[in-house]
């Protein structure tokens, strides 16, 4: 099994509500986002690129962990938190992670992220203290790569949504995007979802010159190049 995402571009409409569903479920501290979604060219999002001749155009890119089956971070990592599970998904087992950020350092994504907050004492609105995010713990083979009050001082990133994909169900970005531009599933099985969606189409990936062999691929139809990895204003 090769777990895995197709990402179609020309279905994205940078509405952010892969953002905004994968914080919540996964009970994301203030600042972290491990979904991030950008205007391609721009510094602000869902602001046009162009001049008044030229024409203007406006396209966007989601940016999340890539699950790399060569994973720079796994590689760094000098206590085995950071692993690739058996489904080949990159986890991080929390209650080993040390704060080091070898591994923050070492994507080449810029989708690691750090936990500097205490979730437990950050969540919460007013006295009735909502708790957000998914709420029992999802083990991997007994290691902790999801809960939803996370010790303080750990790496943190997309994990497919672990929790949910355990129940048998889809991770939270692919269930909420409105344009149906996520498609997930077993990159081995020609018969899966996404395996059946990219047959015949033409993808990219991110960076594939560095050998990560990212698991996310990026459909766009007629794309005289490949998708560029982008940062911009507003996170």
């Amino acid at each position: 099994m090769k777990l895995g995402m197709a990402i179609d571009l020309d279905r994205c409409i940078g509405c952010r509500t892969c953002m905004v569903v994968c914080k919540n479920h996964n009970a994301q501290p203030e600042g972290i986002w491990w979904n991030r979604v950008f205007t391609i060219g721009s510094d602000e999002h869902q602001v046009a690129t162009g001049t008044r001749g030229a024409g203007y155009e406006m396209a966007f890119m989601p940016v999340s962990c890539q699950h790399c089956e060569n994973a720079s971070c796994v590689k760094v990592c000098p206590t085995g938190a950071s692993y690739t599970a058996d489904d080949g998904t990159v986890l991080v087992d929390y209650e080993r992670c040390i704060g080091c950020r070898y591994c923050l350092a070492a994507c080449p994504y810029g989708v690691r992220q750090f936990n500097w907050e205490d979730p437990a004492k950050t969540k919460g609105v007013d006295e009735d203290r909502y708790c957000y995010g998914y709420p029992l713990d999802s083990l991997d083979e007994g290691r902790l790569v999801y809960t939803r009050d996370r010790p303080q001082g750990v790496a943190e990133k997309c994990t497919f949504c672990h929790q949910y994909r355990v129940e048998g169900e889809k991770p939270a970005c692919v269930r909420g995007c409105p344009a149906n531009a996520r498609i997930f599933g077993d990159l081995d099985d020609p018969n899966s979802d996404v395996s059946r969606y990219l047959d015949g189409r033409p993808t990219s990936r991110l960076r594939e010159e560095l050998g990560n062999d990212p698991k996310v691929l990026y459909v766009q139809a007629g794309a005289k190049q490949k998708p560029q990895l982008v940062y911009g204003e507003g996170m």
